[in-house]
C-alpha cells in the first residue's frame, strides 16, 4: 500500500514536477528526519522473516526460499548481513545439488558484491557462473549483473578512456538481457530504456521512463531507481531544476524503503551544492555518509570524499561570512540602539509636552462646551421667547383688527340709536322712545361678542378643540353642539390662551362668578387622561396656525 501511494504521489506531481522544488525539499528534511523511524520499521520486517529460517527440521527447499527473503530484504540495506545470507544460499544451493538454486544463490551473492563497490569479486563470481549452465529464467538477470558491472566500472574510471569500452561492453550484455524479459515487465522497460540513454538517445529513453513513472504498481525502490536514472537525462540537457525534482523524488523513496545503497542522494547533493543550497546539500550528504557506512558500499565512500570538502569548505567559507556580517550587523545594531535611546528621549520630552498642552486644551474644551450648552439654552429660551412674541402678535394684530371694527359696528349703533331718541324727543313721542329702547337686547348682543370672539380664536387656533380632547380620557371627550364652536368649558380655556388667566378678569367677560370659572375648570381637569397641573401646561402649549 506504501509503494502504490507513493507512485500516486509522484504521479499526481508530474504536471507540476518542474514548478519548483522548495516544497519538495521541505518533503524531503522532513523524510530524513524520519529516516531512523523507517529503518526500525525494516528491521521489525527483517526479525519476522529471520523467525522460520531459524526453525530446526524445515525441508531444504523451505529453508532456501527463506534465506532467499531475509537476503532479499538485506540487499539494499546492510551489505554484511546480505552477505552472509548470500553465501548461506550458495552453500546451501550446492548441498541441494539444484542448478537453478545454484545458480540463483550465484546471482545474489554478485549483485551483493557489485553493491558494495567489490568489483574484482564481482567479476570473480560472475565468471564461475559463467561456468554452469544458466536456467532461462535467471538469464535475464545474469546478463543484466554484467551490464550492470560494466557500467559501474565506467562511472567508477570516469574517463576518455577505459570508461568508453566499459559503457560499450555493458551495452552489449544488456541487449542481451533485454531478450529474456517480459516487454510488459518493469525490468524490461527500465533497462530498455536505460539502453537508449546510454547510446545517447535521450528523446526515446524518456518516453519508457515516463512510463514506468506513470505506472502506479511500482515499488518505492523501482521508483527511486526510474527517477534517479532519469534525472541523467535532464542534466545532460542543461535542465537542473527537472533534475533536481527527480533526485529528490528518488531519494525520499531510497529512505522511505530503507535503502542505503544509493546513488541518487549523491547526485542530489552534488547539484544541490552547484546551486549554492548548502544547507540541503550538507544535509544529503551527512546522509549519504551515514548510508554508505551502515551498507559498506566502499564506491560510495569515495564518492563521498570528492563531494564533502567542497561542500564543507563553502560551509566554513559561509560561516566566516556570516560571522564578519553579524558583527558588521552588531555596529550597526548598536548605533541604531544608540539612536533608538536618543530618540526615545526626545519624543518622552515631546510626549510630556503634549500631554500638557492636551490637558489645557481639554480644559479649554471643556469650557468651551459649558459656554456653548448656555448658548444653546440661551438660543432655546429665545427661540420660545420668539415664538410666542410672535404669537401675541399674531393675537394682537387679529384682535386689534376685530375690536376695530367691533367699536366702528358698535359706535354706529350708538350713534343710531342717539338720532333716533333725538327724533322722538323733538317730536315728543315718548311712548315711541321707550319702546325703541326695549328692544334693545344686550344678552343678545353679548353672545354675539362671544361667538365673534369663538370665530376670532378657532382661525388662530383651529386645532384647539381637538388638541384639547386628545388630553380628555375617551369617555369624557367634550361633543359641540351643531353650530357651536366652543363650549363655555373650551372658551375658558381658550381665554387662559390668549394670555387671560386671571379667574376675576374671565369671569367679569363671561359674566360668571370666579367660583363658577373654578368649578367649570375642575371638572375640565378631572376629565383629563393625565395630570390636572400637566393638562394646563399642555394646553398652554397648544400651537396657533
Amino acid at each position: 500500500m506504501k509503494q502504490l501511494l507513493l507512485c500516486l504521489l509522484l504521479i499526481a506531481a508530474m504536471p507540476a514536477l518542474y514548478a519548483g522544488n522548495d516544497s519538495l525539499l521541505a518533503v524531503l528534511s522532513k523524510t530524513i528526519a524520519s529516516s531512523a523511524e523507517y529503518d526500525k520499521t525494516k528491521l521489525r520486517e527483517i526479525e519476522h522473516l529471520k523467525q522460520p529460517s531459524a526453525t530446526h527440521g524445515q525441508a531444504t527447499t523451505t529453508v532456501f526460499n527463506n534465506y532467499q527473503q531475509v537476503y532479499n530484504a538485506y540487499k539494499t540495506f546492510n551489505y554484511d548481513s546480505a552477505y552472509t545470507y548470500a553465501t548461506k544460499l550458495v552453500n546451501l544451493a550446492y548441498a541441494m545439488q539444484d542448478a537453478h538454486n545454484i545458480a540463483a544463490a550465484r546471482l545474489d551473492l554478485s549483485f551483493i558484491l557489485l553493491s558494495a563497490g567489490l568489483y574484482k569479486e564481482t567479476c570473480d563470481s560472475l565468471n564461475i557462473l559463467a561456468a554452469h549452465t544458466i536456467p532461462a529464467d535467471l538469464k535475464g538477470d545474469y546478463y543484466t549483473l554484467w551490464g550492470r558491472y560494466y557500467y559501474d566500472l565506467a562511472g567508477y574510471a570516469n574517463d576518455r578512456y577505459h570508461s568508453v569500452d566499459y559503457d560499450i561492453k555493458g551495452g552489449l550484455y544488456l541487449d542481451s538481457a533485454l531478450a529474456f524479459f517480459d516487454s510488459t515487465s518493469f525490468e524490461y522497460t527500465y533497462y530498455k530504456g536505460l539502453r537508449l540513454f546510454k547510446q545517447g538517445n535521450k528523446q526515446d529513453a524518456s518516453v519508457f521512463f515516463e512510463k514506468l513513472l506513470r505506472n502506479p504498481a511500482m515499488d518505492e525502490h523501482q521508483l527511486a531507481l526510474t527517477a534517479s536514472t532519469y534525472s541523467a537525462i535532464f542534466l545532460q540537457d542543461g535542465d537542473t531544476e527537472k533534475a533536481i525534482d527527480l533526485l529528490i523524488q528518488a531519494t525520499i523513496a531510497d529512505i522511505r524503503s530503507s535503502t542505503k545503497e544509493t546513488v541518487a542522494i549523491f547526485h542530489l547533493a552534488e547539484l544541490l551544492h552547484k546551486q549554492g543550497d548548502l544547507k540541503h546539500a550538507a544535509l544529503c550528504i551527512e546522509n549519504a555518509i551515514s548510508n554508505a557506512e551502515f551498507y559498506g558500499a566502499r564506491q560510495r565512500k569515495v564518492q563521498a570524499s570528492s563531494i564533502l570538502p567542497l561542500i564543507e569548505g563553502e560551509r566554513i567559507n559561509g560561516i566566516e561570512a556570516q560571522k564578519n556580517l553579524w558583527v558588521k550587523y552588531a555596529v550597526v545594531v548598536t548605533l541604531l540602539v544608540v539612536a533608538l535611546v536618543v530618540l526615545t528621549w526626545i519624543v518622552l520630552r515631546q510626549v510630556k509636552e503634549l500631554k500638557k498642552a492636551q490637558q489645557a486644551l481639554k480644559e479649554a474644551n471643556a469650557v468651551q462646551q459649558a459656554i456653548n450648552r448656555q448658548l444653546e439654552e440661551s438660543n432655546r429660551q429665545l427661540a420660545e421667547v420668539n415664538e410666542k412674541l410672535g404669537e401675541a402678535n399674531k393675537i394682537k394684530e387679529e384682535y386689534i383688527g376685530y375690536f376695530f371694527n367691533l367699536d366702528s359696528e358698535f359706535y354706529s349703533k350708538l350713534d343710531k340709536v342717539k338720532n333716533t331718541i333725538e327724533q322722538k324727543l323733538q317730536e315728543k313721542r315718548y311712548d315711541d322712545i321707550r319702546f325703541f329702547l326695549n328692544k334693545i337686547d344686550a344678552r343678545k348682543e353679548k353672545d354675539e361678542l362671544l361667538l365673534s370672539f369663538d370665530h376670532i380664536f378657532i382661525k388662530l387656533f383651529p386645532n384647539f378643540v381637538a388638541e384639547v380632547n386628545a388630553l380628555l380620557r375617551e369617555e369624557e371627550k367634550i361633543t359641540l353642539r351643531e353650530g357651536e364652536l366652543l363650549s363655555t368649558d373650551l372658551r375658558i380655556f381658550a381665554l387662559m390662551r390668549m394670555g387671560v388667566t386671571d379667574p376675576e378678569k374671565i369671569a367679569r367677560i363671561l359674566e360668571y362668578s370666579v367660583k363658577t370659572i373654578y368649578s367649570y375648570k375642575s371638572r375640565v381637569k378631572n376629565k383629563a387622561a393625565i395630570p390636572g397641573d400637566e393638562f394646563e401646561e399642555r394646553v398652554m402649549q397648544i400651537k396657533s396656525l
